[in-house]
C-alpha cells in the first residue's frame, strides 16, 4: 500500500468524502495501467497489432490507444524503434487528443518533453503546417527531440525557452496550444512512488506559481478564435480550478468550452458563483477510482474571435545554391522535399516549413527534419531523414523480416553479411524491417556497413 503524506490525504478526503476517499484508496491496490499509442503517420492500429499478432482493449477516449499489460514485449521490439507506437499511460493520451490536431494548423506544445502529446500531435498533422514542442530544460529537449525524429515528424522545431519569452516572439501566432503543465504530480504517485517525496519537498503551492505564469504566455500566443487545452497530472485544486480562475481573470478574452465526456469523466470543482459564472465545469477531472486512468486535469478554453489578429511574415525561402552531392542523393527520393525549404548551417542540411517566422535568438533545438549532414566531397543522410520516410520513397532497400536475426545485430550498429544476397544496390541503403524504415547503411560486395546511428543503439 502506497503511503501517501497526510497532508494530502486530509484533502482528499475533504475533497471526495469518507466514501469515496475509500474508494480512491482502495484503486491504489490495483496495477497501473500502462498503455500504447499507435502512429497513425506511419500505420493503421489495426494492420499494426494484426502484425504483431497481439489483441489489445482499446482506450475509450483514443482509437489510436491501446492498455499494455506487458510493456517490455513491446519496448524491447523493432517496430518500436521504427516509431511505429509510443509507450504512454491511458489518461495522458487525452491532452493531445482534445487539441484535435488538423493538417495545415499551427500548434504550440509549450511543455512537451518528453514526447508523448507532441509525437501524437505531430501525425495527426500528416506533415502539413507547423508543431512546436518547447521544454525550458535543455536536457529533457533532447529526448524530445529523440522521439519527435523516433516518429517521422517532418514539420517540427524544437525549443528551449521559457514561456514569457517564446510570447514575445510568438504573439498570437498559433491556431491551437497546449499546456500540459508541470506540477505537484499527485495523479502519478501509483506509477512513481518517487514523486511522493518531491510532492514532500515542492508541493502545490511551488507549482501553482509557475502554471499562472505560463497559461498567460499560453493565451497571448493564441490566435482570435484559437483553442488552448491546459492539463495537469494532480488533483489540487490550487493547480486546476483555481490556475484557470486566474487565467479567465487575467485574460478575458478567454472562455472554456465543453470537452466531451466519457464515462468516469467528473466535472471541474465549482466552490462559488463565481465559478459558476466562469463556467468552471466545464473543465474535467479524473480519478483512478473512476476510470482505468491515472490522475488528470484537464480545461479546453477559446479565444474570443473579435481581437485584432497580428500579422507574422512567413519566412523567405532559400536561394543557396545547393551542392552537387546532395542532389544527387535527393534524385533517389521520392519523398517531398522543397528546395526552398532545404538550408544549410554549418554543412548541416535542413528542410525547414515555410510556417516558421524569420526568427533569431530562440535556443533553437533542432529547426525542422535534418536530411543530413555535407562531409568531404559527399553528402550523408540523417537518422531523422530515415524515420520520415517510407519504404516506397527510397530508390535501394534492404527489407528484411523482424524474425531475422538481422534485425537485432543491425539495432546493436553491427556490420550485416548479404554474401550470398544479390538482390541489393552498391551505395546508402535504407535498411526496413516488415517495410518500415529503421536507419541508412551502406552497401558493398555483400556486406551492409552499419549507419545506425549510435545513440539509439540496443545495448
Amino acid at each position: 500500500m502506497i503511503q501517501f503524506p497526510e497532508k494530502f490525504q486530509e484533502r482528499m478526503q475533504q475533497m471526495l468524502g469518507d466514501e469515496e476517499y475509500a474508494e480512491f484508496l482502495k484503486s491504489y491496490d490495483l496495477p497501473f495501467h500502462n498503455g500504447l499509442r499507435i502512429n497513425t503517420w506511419k500505420t493503421k492500429p489495426q494492420e499494426l497489432l494484426q502484425r504483431m499478432g497481439v489483441d489489445l482493449k482499446q482506450v475509450p477516449w483514443n482509437e489510436t490507444g491501446f492498455y499494455l499489460e506487458n510493456k517490455k514485449q513491446f519496448s524491447k521490439h523493432p517496430y518500436y524503434q521504427g516509431g511505429l507506437y509510443y509507450i504512454q499511460e491511458a489518461s495522458a493520451m487525452l491532452p493531445a487528443k482534445l487539441v484535435n490536431a488538423q493538417p495545415g494548423e499551427k500548434i504550440l506544445d509549450m511543455c512537451a518533453a518528453p514526447g508523448g502529446k507532441s509525437t501524437a500531435i505531430g501525425a495527426a498533422l500528416k506533415g502539413e503546417g507547423l508543431l512546436l514542442s518547447n521544454d525550458i530544460s535543455k536536457s529533457r529537449a533532447k529526448a524530445l527531440l529523440r522521439n519527435l525524429e523516433g516518429f517521422g515528424i517532418i514539420n517540427s522545431i524544437v525549443v528551449s525557452e521559457y514561456p514569457e519569452k517564446l510570447s514575445r516572439y510568438f504573439p498570437e501566432f498559433f491556431d491551437k496550444v497546449l499546456i500540459d503543465a508541470p506540477c505537484s504530480g499527485e495523479g502519478m504517485f501509483r506509477k512513481d512512488n518517487k514523486l511522493i517525496k518531491s510532492w514532500e519537498k515542492n508541493g502545490p503551492e511551488f507549482y501553482s506559481k509557475i502554471q499562472r505564469d505560463i497559461v498567460l504566455s499560453g493565451a497571448d500566443m493564441l490566435k482570435p478564435g484559437g483553442k488552448m487545452l491546459y492539463s495537469t497530472c494532480t488533483f489540487s485544486k490550487l493547480e486546476d480550478e483555481e490556475t484557470i480562475r486566474h487565467l479567465l481573470r487575467e485574460r478575458p478574452e478567454m472562455h472554456l468550452i465543453p470537452i466531451p465526456s466519457y464515462e468516469g469523466f467528473c466535472p471541474g470543482i465549482i466552490e462559488n458563483e463565481e465559478d459558476t459564472a466562469m463556467q468552471i465545469e466545464k473543465c474535467v477531472r479524473i480519478f483512478p477510482h473512476k476510470m482505468q486512468g491515472e490522475g488528470h486535469f484537464l480545461a479546453l478554453l477559446e479565444k474570443d474571435t473579435d481581437a485584432p489578429e497580428n500579422y507574422h511574415a512567413k519566412r523567405k525561402p532559400s536561394t543557396e545554391k545547393l551542392p552537387e552531392e546532395l542532389l544527387e542523393f535527393l534524385s533517389h527520393v521520392t519523398f517531398p522535399v522543397q528546395k526552398q525549404d532545404i538550408f544549410i548551417r554549418d554543412s548541416k542540411v535542413y528542410q525547414v516549413s515555410p510556417e516558421m517566422p524569420q526568427e533569431g535568438g530562440l535556443r533553437i533545438m533542432r529547426s525542422g527534419l535534418l536530411l543530413g549532414e555535407m562531409k568531404k566531397n559527399r553528402f550523408e543522410p540523417s537518422q531523422a531523414l530515415a524515420m520520415a520516410l517510407q519504404m516506397s520513397e527510397y530508390d535501394k532497400i534492404i527489407n528484411l523480416p523482424a524474425s531475422d536475426e538481422r534485425v537485432v545485430k543491425y539495432l546493436k550498429g553491427e556490420t550485416l553479411d548479404f554474401e550470398n544476397e544479390n538482390d541489393y544496390q552498391d551505395g546508402w541503403n535504407l535498411f526496413c524491417v516488415d517495410g518500415y524504415p529503421l536507419g541508412w547503411g551502406k552497401y558493398s560486395k555483400g556486406a551492409l556497413k552499419n549507419k545506425y546511428l549510435a545513440g539509439w543503439r540496443w545495448q
